[in-house]
Formats: C-alpha cells, sequence, structure tokens
C-alpha cells in the first residue's frame, strides 16, 4: 500500500528546561511542513522548512541508504523499524517517528535534550 500525506506542525515540547526559553519558543514557532509518501518498506521522507529550504531523504527500511541532516550534513544510515515507529541515528542524535491517533509523532534526541513534535495531517 502506498500511503502519502503532508502533515504539518500542530504542537512541538522540549522537555529540557535547561535550555534557553528563546530556544525552545523557537522550536515552538518553526512550522515545518512533513510529506511522507510510502511504498511498502521504501519511503520519501521531505521537510519543507520556513525560508524556503527544503531537505529529502529516500530510504528502505533495513537498507543503508545516502542521508542528508536538515543542516545539508550528508552521512550514510540505515533506516530501522521497532516497535512500529520508523528509528534513523543521524550523526548527532537519534530520530524516531510513528503515527499515533492519525498524527505524526517525532522525537529527535541530541544530548540528553527530547524535542517531540507533533503533526496533524493536511492532506
Amino acid at each position: 500500500t502506498k500511503e502519502t500525506g503532508k502533515p504539518a506542525v500542530a504542537s512541538g515540547n522540549c522537555d529540557k528546561p535547561s535550555l534557553p526559553s528563546d530556544k525552545v519558543e523557537m522550536g515552538r514557532n518553526c512550522k515545518i511542513v512533513t510529506e511522507v509518501a510510502q511504498n511498502g518498506n521504501d519511503f520519501t521522507w521531505t521537510q519543507h522548512f520556513p525560508g524556503g529550504h527544503t531537505t529529502t531523504n529516500t530510504f528502505t527500511i533495513g537498507k543503508e541508504a545516502d542521508m542528508e541532516t536538515m543542516g545539508g550534513k550528508k552521512f550514510k544510515a540505515t533506516v530501522k523499524m521497532e516497535d512500529g515507529k520508523i528509528v534513523a541515528d543521524f550523526p548527532n542524535y537519534r530520530h524516531t517517528a510513528e503515527i499515533c491517533g492519525g498524527k505524526l509523532v517525532e522525537i529527535s534526541t541530541a544530548s540528553g535534550v527530547v524535542y517531540k513534535r507533533t503533526s496533524k495531517r493536511i492532506a
């Protein structure tokens, strides 16, 4: 089955209060549109950031793929499926994503800081 969604950020939380409040607020206010196209184990994951920057990663679950961070750093990674979640280990952080209650829930963890972004489907 092929599923294509275009969720938009509905909310974001940073659970590490030691971050400066302006950084937490910037994360909450950053509206990112994520497009996910799935065909079996093949995914195309595109994120559209404010200001026109777009990052697209294409990968197959369990196979090494060329990836790019939102900052433009290129690397190789094997995206896995763990307990129904897509899991990617980026150079400086771990990212998980799952559909939960019809919403895209993404969690990024770096240096003990956890950022959770929940997106609602818009298309």
